[in-house]
């Protein structure tokens, strides 16, 4: 069996975030880089596969140069090649044109299933995935909490409002991995495995190893562009209510009714 997951490197949640001096995108200094939390669960899924069934894994990603870091964190865990894709034309690619260069990636890859996180936490679009299965005219089943692959099938398990959904379907298939930290909870690379993870293959494609033209993705083939980005408003301060039970409570009830004006 062979597995692709599919990882994106993403800026620290902790990272302070500026807005670059075009007003439409994030200034990339000081800013510290990682991987996707979702697609890190989509990696550990593919792994435990690996451990039961002795399935290969590889690692695709799309992105800069230090993306290889995101690639070896996943070799080091025990993945076992690497692809990325490196091309200046990708850039301002949107979501529509990052599934293109990958669905074009996986058409060069063995592949049984596709794993991916639903959703990255930088641009939180929740559309790579479905794209690229839709792409490669794949079935998608989305955010796993359960998986099982028998007879050349997958199944899996994903929440819904005070229940748990069952879905199927015949390999090959994508699966998307969401907000299930207990579950998929991401091992650690062991010593050997950082020390193992530096000579296991990584290859870097560009578009043209693909068979795609510049114009098919990046910034001038985007259907949504990002008009411009705006820090949020600064938090007003709170009302401390000062006084008896009672007296906070008269007082609680007038600043709802008066200035809140909710009641």
């Amino acid at each position: 069996m062979h597995i692709v997951v599919l990882l994106k490197q993403v800026p620290d949640t902790e990272t302070v975030i500026r807005i670059g001096e075009d007003g439409k995108s994030m200034a990339a200094s000081g800013v510290k880089w990682v991987s996707n939390p979702y697609d890190e669960y989509a990696v550990e899924a593919a792994l435990r596969l690996k451990d039961s069934q002795g399935a290969q894994v590889t690692i695709l990603s799309l992105g800069p140069q230090r993306a290889v870091e995101a690639i070896r964190a996943a070799l080091a865990m025990g993945a076992d090649q690497g692809v990325l894709v490196d091309d200046p034309a990708t850039v301002g690619s949107d979501a529509l044109g990052k599934a293109r260069i990958l669905a074009a990636a996986l058409k060069q890859l063995p592949f049984d299933l596709i794993f991916c996180g639903h959703r990255a936490v930088d641009d939180d679009e929740n559309q790579v995935g479905v794209m690229v299965a839709e792409l490669l005219d794949l079935p998608h089943l989305a955010l796993a909490v359960a998986l099982e692959v028998a007879d050349g099938r997958v199944r899996i398990e994903r929440p819904i409002e005070g229940a748990k959904l069952q879905v199927e379907a015949e390999l090959p298939a994508l699966v998307t991995f969401g907000g299930a930290h207990a579950i998929w909870s991401p091992r650690y690379a062991s010593l050997p495995g950082i020390m193992k993870a530096k000579k296991k293959p990584l290859a870097v494609k560009t578009l043209a190893d693909l068979g795609l033209a510049p114009e098919q993705v990046g910034a001038a083939a985007a259907r949504v562009r990002v008009a411009a980005l705006e820090l949020p408003a600064p938090r007003q301060a709170g009302v401390k209510v000062e006084g008896d039970t009672a007296a906070k409570a008269r007082e609680l009830a007038r600043l709802l009714h008066e200035e809140a004006k909710v009641i």
